[in-house]
């Protein structure tokens, strides 16, 4: 089983949960291959190339790939999922909001948040708010998949993989980058924080003030 393993990163730097991601992909079968899309990402690509496992590395850099849009990167993805049997992603905010629209676009079901590959079909992924397990077989011939990092040891260092251009996909033009913003607030103290709550009733308590 092949497996396509889009890459986390900055732009600058490869992110560890790539590594880890990789572990899980790497009991579905090789070759893996990893993709990083981004702008001026090249040594992404070269620390991809380095890992452990990796057989290639496929580099789309452009500045449509700049923030990681989910709506232009799935459109790369599903532009090479002609061949692969499995796409995997880190269940990190980028790969939970690229993928799913990955399993759209190639009409198949998504494996999310695995923390075990029993078998390259058949996988483990945590329920009802960790509480409970599953286990999970699909019959989709593409596997989506996305990787509970938090499950995996990270694959070290030790490849060559080559880095080979993958050509850049028609931009679908339904979203757009605006800006990144930091959400900043200043501490309050508890006991002067108001509480607020329905009663049982469904209407406030006189003891409970809200707004």
């Amino acid at each position: 089983m092949t497996a396509l393993l889009l890459a986390e990163h900055d732009n600058k730097a490869l992110k560890d949960a790539t590594a880890k991601a990789l572990t899980a992909a790497k009991v579905l079968g090789q070759p893996v291959h990893v993709l990083v899309a981004g702008k001026n990402c090249r040594a992404v690509a070269e620390a991809a190339a380095k890992l452990d496992g990796v057989t290639k590395v496929l580099l789309a850099d452009g500045a449509g790939y700049e923030h990681m849009l989910a709506e232009p990167v799935a459109a790369l993805i599903l532009s090479l999922a002609g061949g692969y049997d499995a796409i995997v992603a880190p269940a990190t905010t980028t790969g939970k909001n690229i993928m799913p629209r990955v399993a759209a676009l190639l009409d198949v079901m998504q494996v999310s948040d695995i923390v075990k590959v029993i078998a390259p079909d058949t996988f483990e992924r945590l329920i009802y708010a960790g509480n409970a397990m599953q286990t999970v077989r699909s019959k989709d011939k593409t596997k989506v998949i996305t990787v509970r990092t938090s499950t995996f040891q990270a694959t070290g260092a030790g490849g060559t993989a080559p880095i080979e251009e993958a050509a850049a996909a028609a931009d679908p033009g339904v979203s757009s980058f605006c800006r990144n913003r930091s959400a900043r607030s200043s501490p309050r103290r508890r006991s002067s924080s108001p509480v607020g709550g329905p009663c049982k009733a469904g209407r406030t308590s006189p003891n409970i003030s809200s707004r």
